[in-house]
């Protein structure tokens, strides 16, 4: 359950920000990194803690009711009709970035991503920050490429006490548990919405509201957070198997002396560590990063993961399992036919 903050901590936090600290705080999708969105030296201090490539674009965070209009130009009805619809929540538009708004959040594009969350820190520190008038510039709070976090002491665990960031808000475990839908607007007339990442509001719940099914991504759609091949990744090689495929590679990978730790929903024989995740859409997207850091502890060899169904309601697991996946292809089959370290 979200904790409800605390006026002494966010008035903290505010401040931080507003003097160009790096705060991270808690939404209702995983903790974010942020910092003034205007203020370009403090976004570079994003980009600097966590490693990230200067041209990936971070996402703006805005509190209820924020003018669209002050951060983005030629504004279609289609985005103020999402925003009515699901803000505060886990949307994010990329939308043509107003002149005012430096580059630094955009990655040099002339978009910017925006978004309201609904988490009630995250929403008491917008409402803070600069009298509720600014923006937080915020990825989640991690090195680049690895999994997101969802507690407060996975951003301490990544960052130590010497990473960079003032403070860390602690709003509980994050509600979604995986990073926003991102749905680009910014070329409506010509290439109608475009989903550029999945996440817990689906392009069916988009085209509802705006009537227009949201198009897979082009070669000449907006760059956007957490889109790249390999994402969201532990340090420990992970591959992503269908139950069956996954129940035999488990025999072998056992009789090589492999350690294996498993993530799955469906009974599964025992290995080296093992969680069983909710074997729903909400639920399994709830705990999947968290499950990823816990096995990411335990000195396996490999993290296995029992591919979830492929269907709509999944799209958004599915999405970041196979960047957390990205480039395992022969890792089983180098790991059966290897010696194992003595």
């Amino acid at each position: 359950m979200d904790q409800q903050p605390d006026q002494s901590a966010i008035d903290a936090a505010a401040r931080a920000l507003e003097q160009g600290a790096l705060v991270a705080f808690p939404t209702e999708t995983v903790y974010g990194l942020g910092a003034d969105a205007e203020n370009p030296a403090a976004v570079a201090a994003i980009y600097a803690a966590k490693g990230r490539p200067q041209d990936h674009p971070v996402i703006v965070h805005l509190a209820p009711g924020a003018p669209l209009d002050y951060w983005a130009t030629d504004i279609p009805q289609e985005a103020q009709a999402l925003a009515d619809a699901f803000w505060p929540g886990p949307l994010t538009m990329i939308l043509k970035r107003a002149a005012n708004i430096p580059d630094a959040v955009s990655g040099g594009q002339d978009t910017v991503g925006l978004r309201c969350p609904s988490h009630p820190v995250a929403i008491a520190l917008l409402r803070a920050f600069k009298g509720g008038r600014g923006g937080v510039a915020a990825p989640s709070a991690n090195k680049f490429g690895h999994v997101s976090p969802t507690l407060a002491q996975h951003v301490r665990d990544e960052f130590g006490a010497d990473g960079g960031v003032a403070l860390v808000l602690d709003g509980g475990a994050s509600e979604v548990g995986i990073e926003s839908t991102i749905v680009d607007l910014s070329r409506l007339a010509t290439h109608g919405p475009v989903l550029l990442r999945p996440g817990h509001i689906s392009a069916e719940a988009i085209a509802a509201v705006i009537d227009r099914m949201p198009a897979a991504p082009d070669a000449a759609a907006p760059r956007a957070s957490g889109t790249l091949e390999s994402h969201y990744a532990p340090h420990t090689p992970v591959a992503m198997q269908d139950s069956a495929v996954l129940r035999a590679t488990l025999a072998e990978l056992d009789q090589v002396g492999r350690k294996v730790a498993l993530i799955h929903y469906t009974d599964m024989p025992q290995t080296h560590a093992a969680l069983r995740l909710p074997a729903t859409p909400d639920g399994f997207a709830h705990a999947l990063y968290a499950a990823l850091r816990a096995m990411d502890g335990q000195r396996a060899d490999l993290i296995l993961v029992e591919a979830p169904p492929r269907d709509g309601p999944w799209l958004g697991v599915n999405d970041r399992l196979r960047r957390a996946a990205h480039g395992s292809t022969g890792i089983v089959h180098g790991l059966l036919n290897r010696q194992p370290a003595v």
